[in-house]
Order: C-alpha cells, then structure tokens, then sequence
C-alpha cells in the first residue's frame, strides 16, 4: 500500500537542528518505501469553515497526507490535522502535554509513577511576589536546595537551583506572570541524568548525560554523552511514563535519586536523536518509521 506523509517543523525555528530531524525521518521512511516532504508550519493554511475546513500547503493544494510527523509545538495544527482524520505522530494531546511540565508532572502523579516532590505555583495575573506566608510554605515542604522550573522551556532553559530564600523571591519575581512549579532538588542527579528514547512498547536505546560545571545534565549547557545500558526496571518506567502522557514516542529523562531509585524529570515527545545515534549508533528514526507503518497498516 502506498503511503505519504507530511514532516512537519516550526517556521520560526527551521535551524539546522530541526532540519536534520526532519532529513533523519525523511530518509528513514524512503528506505521503508513511505513518500515524504518536510513543510514548515506557515508553509501550510488551515482554513476553518463548516462544512468545508482543510489544512493546505501554500504551494500546493493537493490531498492531506496519510499520516504526519511532527517535529514541532503548533498543537492548533496538529489538533485540525487529526480533526479531518490525519493520524499525526506524536499526538495534539501528547504534544499539548510534554510541552507543558505541570500537565506532565499531574498525568505522571496520576499514574503513580516516581517524580521528585512538586509543588504547582499558584497562578498568578500581575507580577509582583507571592506572599511571604506560601513562600516559607514551600520552603518548609521542600527544604533548600530547590528547583525553580517554568512550565515552558526546552534544552534545561528557564530550570534555576536556589539555595536561600532571597534567591528565591528575586526567581519567583523575575519569573513574573509566566505558569512554574517548585520542586526537590536530587543531589544524587547533580549534573547527570539518563536519556531514554522509548518508540512504543519499547525503549530502544538510551545515554547517560553528564556535566561537571553545571546542575543540569543537557547537552547543550556543556554535557556529555555516553551510552547507557537498559535494564528491565528502567524500560518499563520508561514506557509507562510514554504511555501515561499518551504519547507513541517519546525521550524520558531519569533522575538518579536516592537509594538507587530512578525518578521521572520530563519527557519530550520532540527529543532530538541525532546526538543519540553519534553516541550509540541506534537511529531512533528507522524505529519511528517502522512504528508508524505498523500503526497505519494494523
């Protein structure tokens, strides 16, 4: 049966990154005998009319894709693209959740999976300070250090390590009206974490990320990669987390907590995989394409 597919990637953000993403999927499904082509998400109009609502490309008002890949955040799109009965790869919802920290921290506790203690910061509609009152509150649940997280952000962006309480207020204050979360710091986890790419069912690979000069393990603040070999207990906390936000693959970060206990930190339905392939040699995309063909054909 012939197959096409949309791989989808943010206009604003087209990088050399994300392009490589997309070249990765790209050739992984040509290789599977599915016909592709990447568009940014301005490259496409979604037209909402009763009766008569299409999503189309700019350049070309052809038929919508059998299915689409999606390497980016534009859960509006996604969202229609389901709507006129696209399957979309990973799903609004699931997109809608992993980008959200609190969301997932909720459909994690729900289903009682292990997460470092949280707090959900109250919301708030100006900018000045809680009251001192909540904030001792807090200190008094989670202690110091602590993390101070933005519900929004990627690459361990907008994450700060406090160690006082005037610290505290000043990340509280600087935050302003933006959504975030307290949370326990795991010192066990300083500056370390493991990656683990799940497709599905399975966790077909993972790395474990280290840096020496800062708390956050993320490459891209200076990390390094290594692979790390899977055990049963970490594939099924894993996949478990996956399935818990609805996603079908995703990268789950584990915290190495205390008493050798591993602990969820996030997971990114849009994790990056050419730096997992440079390490391990496993590209998570023929396993993508392979998962998508098998979803599409069932």
């Amino acid at each position: 049966m012939n197959c096409f597919g949309w791989i989808i990637i943010n206009g604003s953000i087209a990088t050399d990154k994300f392009l490589d993403y997309a070249d990765m999927i790209k050739d992984a499904a040509a290789k599977q005998g599915i016909n592709t082509i990447c568009l940014k998400n301005d490259d496409l109009i979604t037209l909402l009319c009763p009766k008569k609502s299409t999503v189309s490309s700019i350049s070309n008002n052809g038929k919508l894709p059998d299915f689409a890949f999606f390497i980016d955040k534009d859960i509006y799109l996604a969202r229609q693209l389901e709507r006129l009965g696209v399957r979309v790869f990973n799903s609004s919802k699931a997109i809608e959740i992993s980008d959200d920290k609190i969301y997932t921290y909720q459909m994690l506790e729900k289903q009682q999976l292990p997460i470092p203690n949280t707090i959900i910061a109250p919301k708030k509609y100006h900018a000045e300070n809680l009251s001192s009152c909540y904030i001792q509150k807090v200190i008094d649940y989670l202690g110091f250090p602590m993390i101070v997280k933005e519900t929004f952000g990627s690459f361990g962006e907008q994450v700060h390590l406090v160690h006082n309480k005037e610290k505290l207020t000043s990340v509280i204050s600087l935050i302003g009206q933006r959504p975030f979360l307290f949370q326990t710091y795991i010192e066990e986890s300083r500056g370390r974490d493991i990656r683990v790419q799940v497709i599905g069912d399975q966790a077909i690979t993972a790395v474990e990320r280290q840096n020496g000069q800062d708390f956050r393990a993320n490459v891209t603040n200076g990390g390094k990669m290594l692979p790390f070999t899977i055990n049963d207990k970490i594939e099924k906390l894993a996949v478990a987390a996956v399935k818990a936000i609805g996603a079908d693959f995703a990268g789950v970060d584990l915290l190495f907590g205390p008493n050798n206990e591993w602990l969820i930190c996030e997971i990114n339905a849009n994790a990056h995989i050419r730096n997992l392939y440079e390490c391990t040699g496993i590209n998570a995309a023929d396993h993508m394409i392979a998962y998508i063909k098998k979803e599409l054909f069932q």
